[in-house]
Formats: C-alpha cells, sequence, structure tokens
C-alpha cells in the first residue's frame, strides 16, 4: 500500500475574516431624540449617547433612564449585526434586534415603527 503525503501550503496571513460591527450614526442620534421626546409622557426622562474610554476597543451605546428609578435603567450596544438591550439595574439581556428603532421601541412604543425608521 502506498503512502500518500499531503502537504499543506503553510501561510502566516492569519484568518480572512472582516469582523462587521454597527456604530451608532447621526440617524440613530435623531431617532433617538424624536423617541424620548415623544416619551416624555410614558416615563422617559433621559437618554445618553457614551462612548468606550479613551484606548479601549468598544463600540459606543445608549444608556436610557426612566422615571422610576434615578440609575440607568437600560443600555442599548451594537452586537454584530444587532442591537442588544441589557437591563442595567439587574445585568440581564432583555433582547436583541435587527435595528436600532426596533430595540427603542422594545423599550417603550411611542413612535410609529414606520415614523421612526
Amino acid at each position: 500500500m502506498l503512502e500518500r503525503q499531503s502537504y499543506r501550503r503553510r501561510t502566516d496571513d492569519g484568518p480572512n475574516v472582516v469582523m462587521l460591527r454597527q456604530r451608532l450614526l447621526a440617524h440613530h442620534r435623531a431617532v433617538l431624540r424624536r423617541w424620548l421626546d415623544a416619551g416624555r409622557r410614558m416615563g422617559l426622562c433621559d437618554a445618553s449617547v457614551c462612548h468606550p474610554l479613551p484606548g479601549a476597543a468598544g463600540p459606543d451605546y445608549v444608556l436610557v433612564w426612566v422615571r422610576e428609578n434615578p440609575d440607568p435603567a437600560y443600555m442599548i450596544v451594537p452586537e454584530s449585526m444587532r442591537w442588544q438591550i441589557t437591563d442595567c439595574i439587574r445585568g440581564n439581556v432583555l433582547a436583541r434586534h435587527t435595528s436600532f428603532e426596533a430595540a427603542l421601541h422594545a423599550i417603550r412604543p411611542v413612535l410609529d415603527r414606520h415614523e421612526a425608521a
């Protein structure tokens, strides 16, 4: 029986993977302002776009305050091609949505879904 040797070509280029990461754009900030203004009657108090610490490799994120609590209640973070909502008080991931508008709608549905887009 003949033994066949296989040679694997070695490359030191590393993986050819492109990481997709969403960012908070001007469009998202405008939707956030409209959503916050419309939701004041429903208990939304404030929202803030936060940047990672200098030198830290992380995305921008949004903190949302509601009337019931002085600490931020929700955090919205872009995660790959989705938007993750986290309960800041308990530290639980509540949901992942395909759009920023859908994430806001999940917290408080104060804008019409078509109006927010």
